[in-house]
């Protein structure tokens, strides 16, 4: 099967998982993983949707395929996903932070990392992630709010004011933010 066969195979497999037709999608995957073992891409794909078919074994054993073909943030942030979703908050928060490295705009390892440094009291070590992501993207108001909360869960009133305060001056209307600012 040619390098084409394998595109449009794969194009294929995101276009109906985009479109929630799992088992089109995983048919279209398994040809592109069939096609050509060189991709991680095709395994990621499968991967997803065993993830949505609650089937994490399976998962699991894809994205470790996946990045045996090639380590990417994708596959450092699915082995997190799983790894969160069973309970193994260290491993996943280790991963998280490999997709972080590869990768600081991967949302999965960056919300998996919030929620882990809620969960898991690791909150000192979730921080410097979301600043890093900030330098890129300050614009994110989503991620500088889950910085603020992180910011108040250690007692540090101020620097969490802050994060509030820059938010509010780009979006006043932010229900989020002034209801956080108010209890604070």
């Amino acid at each position: 099967m040619s390098h084409l066969d394998y595109e449009i195979n794969k194009e294929l497999g995101e276009c109906y998982l985009f479109m929630g037709e799992l088992d089109k999608a995983e048919d279209y995957y398994k040809k592109a993983a069939g096609s050509n073992g060189v991709h991680p891409d095709p395994y990621i794909g499968l991967a997803t949707i065993a993830v949505q078919r609650g089937e994490y074994d399976a998962a699991m054993s894809l994205y470790e395929k996946a990045h045996q073909v090639e380590a990417t943030d994708k596959s450092f942030a699915g082995m997190g996903l799983i790894q969160m979703e069973t309970s193994r908050q260290d491993e996943a928060f280790e991963n998280f932070s490999q997709a972080l490295e590869i990768n600081i705009s991967n949302m999965v390892a960056l919300f998996g990392i919030i929620r882990i440094g809620h969960e898991a009291e690791r909150m000192a070590e979730a921080i410097p992630f979301l600043e890093r992501f900030l330098e890129v993207d300050p614009e994110k108001h989503e991620v500088r709010y889950s910085l603020a909360g992180l910011y108040i869960c250690m007692e540090q009133k101020d620097k969490a004011v802050e994060q509030l305060e820059m938010i509010l001056e780009k979006d006043p209307a932010n229900e989020a933010a002034k209801e956080l600012m108010s209890q604070i």
